[in-house]
């Protein structure tokens, strides 16, 4: 049996959602709604409807969202009034209280909910989590995460912050296990739009790590690049490439007496991980499937999913780099607990 999924929106990552739905075993694309009226990118078979309760008539399981981030709210909304789950595209909402209301709307009803941070499912990503854990590289000092390139023009509801840096957020969480407890933040735009289009960003984990966010769409030069430091050297992982390389810290001796008691690293060994490579939107995708059929998000086990209440804090941290910029202060961020009032 087959669980019958929906779409909503077939914009460039809409329309990548539909190929990869339409490969994904067990599952089964029924129907399409685009805002647009695309006809030409709909999957052959699959009819394209004019309107969301059409497609919820027809019996989905879960629809992927997939259209601007702008319509999250309204779209997820109705979903789970209707009592269908959802996967919807990075970030939740483009407001925290737009986020709030998402969860308390799917996790009341009990619904099965995630949030495509297609970070996460990256080979490179997936590997340095799972070597962090092992404490392979003891202590995490500092994580940089560097995300440029040209503007894409797709893009017009929401600035870089919460569209590309969103990314950086979510996976720095959850590579370290650790939340954001401050950040201090500079945009500037440049583009001619009312959105700012460059953010350097500065923050504190909560187990004391240090972070740096370099995000722009001003940049002719494409990179995608995450940057661990800890005590026993550093791992570099390049999402565009899925490569993971480990530097490890060698051996420095000090001859000079006045010096002997400075703990420096010199350059050590350099290894190139060899490390499977599936595509990462496909990964997503099968496990929300599993999610949905196992009736849960699998939080803590190898199949886990982005979470609505993990996408909040995200949106939270977005937030949060917005007023710091805003106001030239630093911004100290609450629990998570502490912001839906619950545990």
């Amino acid at each position: 049996m087959s669980l019958r999924a929906g779409l909503v929106g077939l914009g460039v990552m809409g329309r990548n959602h539909a190929r990869v739905l339409a490969g994904t075993d067990g599952v089964e694309l029924v129907g399409v709604v685009d805002p647009a009226g695309r006809p030409g990118t709909v999957p052959a078979e699959v009819p394209l409807l004019g309107s969301l309760d059409e497609l919820v008539a027809l019996g989905v399981d879960y629809a992927v969202v997939a259209c601007p981030t702008a319509l999250h709210e309204e779209v997820g909304l109705r979903l789970a009034e209707a009592g269908v789950g959802a996967l919807i595209e990075k970030p939740l909402a483009d407001s925290v209280d737009a986020a709030r209301r998402l969860v308390t709307a799917f996790e009341s009803r009990g619904l099965v909910a995630g949030v495509g941070h297609i970070e996460r499912y990256n080979p490179a990503l997936q590997s340095m989590r799972a070597r962090l854990e092992a404490g392979e590289l003891g202590e995490v000092f500092q994580v940089v995460t560097r995300r440029q390139g040209p503007f894409p023009h797709r893009i017009s509801d929401v600035g870089v912050v919460k569209d590309l840096a969103t990314h950086d957020i979510d996976l720095t969480a959850w590579v370290t296990g650790q939340d954001y407890v401050s950040i201090s933040a500079h945009t500037v735009a440049r583009s001619g739009r009312p959105h700012e289009d460059m953010v350097a960003a500065v923050g504190r984990l909560s187990a004391g790590s240090m972070v740096n966010h370099l995000v722009n769409w001003l940049s002719p030069l494409k990179e995608r690049t995450t940057v661990v430091t800890g005590e026993r050297g550093c791992f570099v992982a390049d999402t565009l490439t899925a490569d993971l390389t480990f530097h490890a810290n060698g051996e420095l001796r000090n001859e000079w007496e006045a010096l002997r008691a400075f703990r420096g690293v010199s350059q050590g060994d350099m290894i190139r991980y060899a490390i499977p490579k599936p595509e990462p939107l496909r990964v997503e995708h099968e496990r929300f499937r599993d999610a949905v059929l196992a009736g849960t998000d699998g939080t803590g086990g190898a199949g886990e999913i982005v979470t609505l209440r993990q996408a909040l804090r995200t949106v939270e941290v977005s937030a949060a780099v917005l007023e710091s910029a805003g106001t030239g202060e630093t911004v100290s961020l609450k629990a998570p607990s502490e912001v839906l009032g619950v545990t």
